[in-house]
């Protein structure tokens, strides 16, 4: 079996993300693997050029996995004719100058969402892209995750009938500092700095609702920072500018209608981090981040309103868990690798930049819905 490598610039591994589902999860697991599989045969093998503003943090991570191409020169690091793909998971602020630098240099770019800070921005780099004749994509890794999917199969099955709402819950108390350490950057709250949780998370629920359940038409949304006041990384304390709390209401294509709550100053009550429930006129289902459960149409328990007795049912007992017929690998790597064939062998990828602006357009929106107070359309994009 013959093995192709593809060098791939990673600009930003120093983050959480970037290192932990990117470079660990990811692109180290495929190379543990033996690479990713094309048609015809041959391997693709993935050789990182590790890229940072942090010589020591750089050093440190190369050093833990054996590996020994790193720098903190992108312009530089952008010259080898070697690295043909770009992977951008650094400060939202700066993608838009470095992605479009890497397109000068003709690298295929792959980037983690947001795509850009405003939409503007992210059609620009489409437009560029584009016009540069590169592959490009967007991570938009909750389309790959077990609950998901699970979700999905049953939309594809026809399970749910008519599917008339869908209610998300996200979210978890990030601490803020005081008696313990946040679980979440200081930048996040920040507005000067393209923190906020509209921006963050909108563009996820974009990408979910479009190709889970149908294209989203218009959006109401109320933001609120309840948290004025965290500690930062160094200790000292900042006011919060950026809303951490985000109630979102959508309407879709075909009538249906959802609503996600996203929040980091709520305590979880719920199966897991994420959940969301999908009703419909022939039954309905709850879907995480892993699991999935359901309830059909003749199981629907019949509860009648009456405070001043006992409630004869026990909810959840009703519902029966979707079971995992199939290995689930982990939703980032799922997703390199499909961005890796489209890049090897042209195979389909839908997630590109033009759907990344979606994204971003659908956070502007739902801030001016919330700045406004009222019901913002949801235009086309292409």
């Amino acid at each position: 079996m013959s093995e192709r490598r593809v060098g791939i610039i990673m600009n930003g591994v120093t983050g959480r993300m970037g290192l932990n589902q990117h470079l660990v999860r990811s692109i180290l697991a495929i190379r543990a693997q033996g690479g990713v599989k094309l048609d015809d045969g041959s391997v693709l093998m993935p050789n990182p050029m590790l890229v940072g503003r942090n010589e020591e943090k750089l050093k440190a991570i190369a050093d833990a996995h054996g590996l020994t191409r790193w720098t903190t020169d992108l312009t530089r690091s952008l010259e080898n004719k070697e690295d043909t793909v770009y992977f951008d998971s650094g400060a939202t602020g700066l993608r838009e100058q470095n992605v479009l630098q890497a397109i000068a240099a003709g690298k295929h770019v792959y980037c983690e969402k947001p795509l850009a800070t405003t939409l503007d921005s992210a059609l620009a780099l489409a437009r560029a892209a584009e016009k540069a004749g590169v592959k490009h994509g967007v991570v938009q890794d909750k389309l790959f995750l077990p609950g998901i999917r699970k979700l999905r199969g049953l939309i594809d099955a026809g399970f749910f009938g008519r599917i008339l709402s869908v209610r998300g819950e996200f979210g978890y108390w990030v601490f803020e500092g005081t008696d313990q350490a946040p679980q979440r950057p200081s930048w996040n709250y920040k507005k000067e700095e393209d923190g906020g949780i509209i921006l963050d998370m909108f563009c996820h629920w974009r990408y979910v609702l479009d190709h889970t359940f149908g294209a989203v038409q218009a959006v109401s949304c109320t933001g609120e920072t309840h948290i004025p006041q965290r500690v930062d990384e160094a200790g000292r304390s900042y006011k919060c500018t950026a809303e951490d709390a985000a109630y979102g209401m959508f309407k879709l294509k075909d009538g249906i209608f959802a609503q996600i709550n996203s929040s980091w100053s709520t305590r979880v009550y719920r199966d897991e981090l994420l959940s969301l429930q999908v009703d419909g006129t022939e039954g309905s289902a709850v879907a995480g981040l892993r699991e999935c459960k359901v309830q059909d149409r003749k199981n629907t328990p019949r509860p009648v309103w009456n405070p001043d007795l006992p409630n004869p049912f026990h909810f959840r007992e009703l519902w029966s868990t979707v079971p995992g017929n199939t290995e689930y690998d982990n939703a980032f790597k799922v997703q390199w690798e499909m961005f890796l064939r489209h890049v090897a062998e042209d195979a389909p990828f839908p997630h590109n930049f033009l759907d990344g602006a979606r994204g971003v357009q659908l956070a502007e929106l739902a801030m001016q819905s919330w700045r406004e107070r009222l019901w913002v359309d949801v235009p086309e994009i292409s």
